[in-house]
């Protein structure tokens, strides 16, 4: 049953995201070709740990994954898509990052995602990451009391048709506010004015990700990391997104 949050329960979250929001700016703008990746990893653990914040991720054990997750990032290079397990590996100019984060505060919770080049960017990344970003922007703007849960996910869907960009349906969006994951699941397609009602205080983690070529996706020996099941590059974008009386409002938006 997804919970609908109270005004104040949203502010609390807001204030998670805000975090949130600090500790990708941070991770991504220290990304650089010949650093390594944990060092992404060490950093944010410092800042939680000083924030006195809590990793949603830290022993995260779902029915999928190898053992508990023992990191506070998802660091996917490349050709992984989702759920990047940190290990030890130097950026070459022109890697494709995606670090996705959750943590929470005081009891409530926040999650978001982005995608970047590192060093030199390609312009077919630049374009693919570009394409997540748009299809965020186009399921924000339908989080609005009324909406049908089907009418977000199409909006998605919509945007990687243009790009031409195949959809996964696997491992998209999710309620989040007590815990990580709360219902509903939001796929990264569907069918608009079907599904749930949307109503104010619907609280979810919106999160397109596509692959270059591919809808099809492999898991690495780790577990963990899942990887494009032809080795194109895969980008992600999230935001945690409240629905109030006045529109959507964006939690894991800067500051």
């Amino acid at each position: 049953m997804m919970e609908l949050k109270t005004p104040g329960e949203i502010e609390k979250m807001r204030t998670t995201g805000a975090f949130i929001a600090q500790l990708l700016e941070e991770l991504t703008t220290m990304a650089e070709p010949g650093m390594n990746l944990m060092e992404l990893e060490y950093r944010a653990r410092k800042m939680i740990d000083d924030r006195g914040a809590q990793s949603c991720y830290w022993d995260y054990a779902p029915s999928f994954g190898r053992g508990p997750f023992r990191n506070v990032t998802c660091l996917s290079v490349n050709d992984a898509c989702l759920h990047g397990l940190p290990h030890e590996y130097v950026f070459e100019d022109g890697d494709l990052l995606t670090v996705d984060i959750a943590v929470s505060i005081d009891g409530w919770v926040a999650d978001a995602a982005r995608s970047v080049s590192v060093g030199t960017p390609r312009p077919e990344d630049t374009r693919l990451i570009q394409a997540t970003r748009d299809a965020l922007d186009a399921a924000i703007d339908h989080m609005r009391p009324g909406t049908r849960l089907g009418t977000v996910s199409a909006s998605i869907g919509e945007v990687a048709k243009k790009y031409g960009y195949p959809v996964n349906t696997q491992f998209g969006g999710h309620g989040l506010g007590r815990t990580m994951h709360e219902d509903p699941h939001v796929p990264n397609t569907g069918k608009a004015r079907k599904g749930l009602l949307l109503q104010t205080g619907t609280t979810l983690a919106l999160e397109p990700w596509f692959c270059a070529t591919t809808d099809k996706i492999t898991f690495d020996p780790d577990g963990w990391t899942l990887r494009s099941a032809d080795g194109s590059r895969a980008a992600h974008s999230e935001h945690t997104v409240a629905i109030t009386e006045d529109g959507p409002r964006i939690l894991t938006a800067p500051a």
